[in-house]
């Protein structure tokens, strides 16, 4: 019984892990997402709040759990992440019947803050690319002349190119499953194509002539899943397929430390500086940054970058977008303009 509503004991003494677990099997179609949040539960919420039963929590227990998290250093989107897994399972509970309300729903309950940081279009694209090692120079062709993830960069086919009708069709991503290297499809499942521009077409014309692609075979989407190989643009010295670790440690900074974007670390032990505003997304945001500023439309930016939706690509890049005042005084320039005749 629980504020004069009855939830039947069974159900009352069952703990939040064991229901977490039950319902983890059911939350969609691929297995990675699911490994993900399980592990995320498993390592941040079952140790602090795993054997109380989703009927007895409070709003109060979920604010002391959110608290934790941050006193331990967990933080920002990943902590809403965490938090939003969370809350999931408890609405989950009250679908069941395991609780009559959920906690999160409080408005006293609100997940880890975010500081809100704006893009800034990158700069250093031409730099970093002159430092990359030679098989690894075109990379930043395809994220910032054709907005492609990390991911998709290293796992883009020979067959994805279509130069007669300059497009690049995205199709597939080379990601981790369970710690294993995978051919899966892109982000969402949003296979897209995507405008092949003439310089980014020659680059990779002049790539492929330099380093032949490689047949690479990997489980499809699943460490356990189904063979399949591909033929991949980009390969590592010894013709496998490209470490993200190794390209970021090995490529990517001492890349970033030439062009002048991160300092030289002092000793060997000191290791690179953190340069997360500087990885490969950031060939994306010069990517998105140059088609707004060339006018085109929010809807063509985020199906191009594969989005879940145009509303995300606005919230991340509408403060890139030529400002309405400018446009509207150019507009009414130009309608003016052609109206007046010639004196």
């Amino acid at each position: 019984m629980d504020s004069g509503q009855y939830i039947a004991p069974l159900r009352s003494r069952t703990a939040f892990r064991q229901y977490a677990e039950k319902w983890l099997p059911t939350q969609g179609s691929d297995p990675n997402t699911q490994a993900s949040m399980e592990s995320q539960l498993r390592l941040h919420a079952f140790p602090h709040v795993g054997a109380r039963p989703p009927g007895s929590f409070l709003p109060e227990h979920v604010r002391e759990w959110v608290a934790e998290l941050e006193e331990n250093g967990t933080r920002g989107p990943y902590a809403r992440t965490l938090y939003s897994n969370v809350r999931s399972v408890l609405s989950a509970a009250v679908d069941d019947g395991y609780l009559n309300r959920n906690p999160c729903a409080a408005r006293t309950v609100k997940p880890s803050a975010v500081e809100r940081k704006r893009v800034v279009p990158w700069t250093a694209e031409r730099a970093v690319r002159a430092a990359l090692p030679e098989r690894y120079q075109a990379m930043p062709d395809l994220g910032a002349g054709c907005g492609l993830r990390q991911g998709e960069i290293l796992g883009v086919p020979e067959d994805a190119f279509d130069f007669e009708a300059d497009v690049l069709h995205v199709v597939q991503q080379l990601k981790l499953s369970r710690s294993k290297p995978v051919f899966a499809p892109p982000k969402g499942g949003k296979l897209r194509d995507v405008p092949l521009p003439g310089p980014v077409a020659d680059a990779m014309r002049t790539h492929i002539k330099r380093f032949p692609p490689v047949e690479i075979t990997l489980p499809w989407k699943t460490a356990d899943g189904p063979k399949a190989t591909k033929r991949l643009i980009f390969t590592a010295p010894m013709e496998n397929r490209v470490w993200r670790t190794s390209l970021k440690e090995k490529a990517w900074k001492p890349a970033l430390v030439a062009a002048g974007v991160i300092p030289q670390p002092e000793t060997k032990e000191e290791g690179y500086a953190a340069a997360r505003e500087h990885g490969m997304h950031a060939l994306r945001h010069f990517y998105a940054s140059a088609l707004l500023d060339g006018g085109e439309s929010v809807k063509a930016v985020s199906g191009y970058l594969g989005n879940s939706d145009p509303g995300l690509t606005l919230r991340v890049y509408a403060h890139l977008m030529p400002s309405s005042q400018e446009r509207t005084r150019k507009a009414i320039a130009s309608v003016y303009g052609r109206g007046r005749n010639p004196s």
